[in-house]
């Protein structure tokens, strides 16, 4: 295999800190907002939930508007696996993506225990299992990928965020719909956070969504091929190799 060029090297490098940024400071939208909705609600969990899930939704939105033209603004591993099996981004990349995802998610959960005073390394408490939380985790990463897949590339962001605002309340598992975010939530014993026991199952069930994700979206194109405006080419064309 080709060494990269030297300019190639710094090209991912900046795509690579823009994913471990991006995850970063979408984990500590999800957990700090988590973390201040509980002190203010006064038990009330509905209310914590909505106000968990607006912060999401506008954090989410700014931050693939941000580092969507950098690098595809990812931040999610099981976004990564399809793009990379869909050749919108070279397949090599994948491991340095999903470990700089992984790496970010830690860091950002940090930073937000920080922002509160609050122990820098939690492990979580919160048991999150059964059937209906993997199956909801599995919706949601499968509703979650189709829409990266055919989304028009200019409503991408806004759509996502949607989605996963409204998956915080359709879910039974309130909708990580990111193995990311579930290895980063598993170091906050807070609101947003969940046990590590729950942690492969929630995974295996995300997986399992983002390829139900690729069946379907096979099945709806047929044999066409995906037009250039759609949100498959808007998250990769910045991860292709780019010649000096």
């Amino acid at each position: 295999m080709r060494l990269l060029t030297r300019p190639m090297r710094i090209h991912l490098a900046q795509k690579l800190l823009a994913e471990a940024l991006g995850s970063a400071l979408l984990l500590a939208i999800v957990i700090g907002s988590g973390i201040m909705a509980e002190r203010l609600s006064n038990g009330n969990l509905a209310i914590a939930l909505l106000a968990n899930a607006l912060a999401t939704v506008g954090g989410l939105y700014v931050l693939i508007e941000l580092f969507g033209p950098v690098s595809g603004a990812h931040f999610n591993p099981a976004v990564s696996l399809v793009m990379a099996l869909r050749g919108g981004m070279p397949r090599a990349w994948l491991v340095p993506y999903v470990f700089a995802q992984m790496t970010g998610a830690v860091l950002g959960a940090c930073l937000a225990h920080a922002m509160f005073d609050l122990s820098i390394f939690q492990l979580s408490v919160k048991v999150r299992s059964g059937s209906g939380q993997w199956i909801a985790e599995a919706v949601a990463t499968a509703c979650l990928i189709l829409i990266v897949l055919r989304a028009p590339a200019a409503r991408v962001a806004p759509m996502v965020a949607a989605f996963i605002g409204a998956a915080y309340w359709f879910t039974a598992s309130t909708s990580f719909a990111n193995p990311a975010a579930v290895l980063g939530r598993m170091f906050s014993n807070s609101f947003a956070g969940i046990a590590p026991v729950s942690v492969p199952a929630f995974m295996a069930a995300e997986l399992a969504g983002a390829g139900i994700a690729l069946v379907i979206h096979k099945a709806l194109s047929g044999s066409t091929v995906a037009p250039e405006s759609s949100s498959d080419a808007a998250l990769s064309h910045d991860t292709l190799p780019r010649h000096a």
